[in-house]
């Protein structure tokens, strides 16, 4: 009886590439990333992804801009202020999918077309809500701080969960005293410590200030 065939290997595309490049870096971290790894997982040589990506900063601007495609964008039409909210925590949640993503989506030099399409849309929400140029770029500015910088810190705890929180904090308040370190005792028995305790949580009250503040900026420019 014949052997029956194997299918054929779907054709490599730039898409491709991309995917499976973000695909190992959600897996191993950026720096587990290399051409010859990434030829591995696709079951190529790694000359043969020079094809769809230039090199490797080629390889980093391609898989940033697909990271920028998963952000929900503000909707036109739409009040400007919620819209900027929800597009901030879409930001957070694509860069707790891909926590390697965090440095770069600032940083990359040839931004692509999801990339570019994002700022667009944010900056055109700014100016709908009413905030000057001046304003936009400082509100534009803040945010954003705010939400990689959470992101950074969130990825660099030493817990991921409420329960390694939970024991974390503890160890950390053996090693305190009321009298030598009040204030942070206090921070870490009264908050840290109490029952369900999550960093995350932490984020959207903090966005919530950021962009109460910037309502009042807008109200007064």
């Amino acid at each position: 009886m014949a052997r029956r065939a194997a299918p054929p290997r779907a054709g490599l595309t730039r898409d491709r590439v991309l995917r499976a490049a973000i695909t190992r870096a959600d897996r191993d971290g950026i720096t587990g990333l290399t051409m010859r790894k990434l030829g591995e997982e696709l079951g190529v040589e790694a000359m043969s992804l020079y094809n769809h990506v230039k090199n490797k900063d080629d390889l980093l601007d391609g898989m940033t801009d697909a990271v920028f495609a998963e952000i929900e964008l503000p909707a036109e039409g739409e009040d400007p202020m919620p819209e900027l909210r929800r597009r901030a925590l879409s930001v957070r949640s694509a860069l707790k999918r891909h926590p390697w993503a965090t440095p770069l989506m600032q940083s990359r030099t040839h931004p692509g077309p999801a990339t570019l399409r994002h700022h667009d849309a944010v900056i055109g929400a700014m100016r709908r809500a009413g905030f000057s140029i001046e304003l936009t770029a400082r509100a534009f500015s803040v945010m954003d701080a705010y939400i990689y910088g959470f992101a950074l810190q969130e990825a660099s705890l030493p817990f991921d969960s409420p329960a390694d929180a939970a024991e974390v904090g503890q160890m950390m308040a053996a090693q305190l005293t009321a009298a030598d370190y009040p204030h942070l005792a206090e921070f870490t028995v009264e908050h840290i410590l109490q029952p369900g305790y999550d960093y995350g949580e932490e984020f959207e009250a903090g966005l919530d200030l950021v962009l109460e503040g910037l309502e009042r900026a807008r109200r007064s420019s």
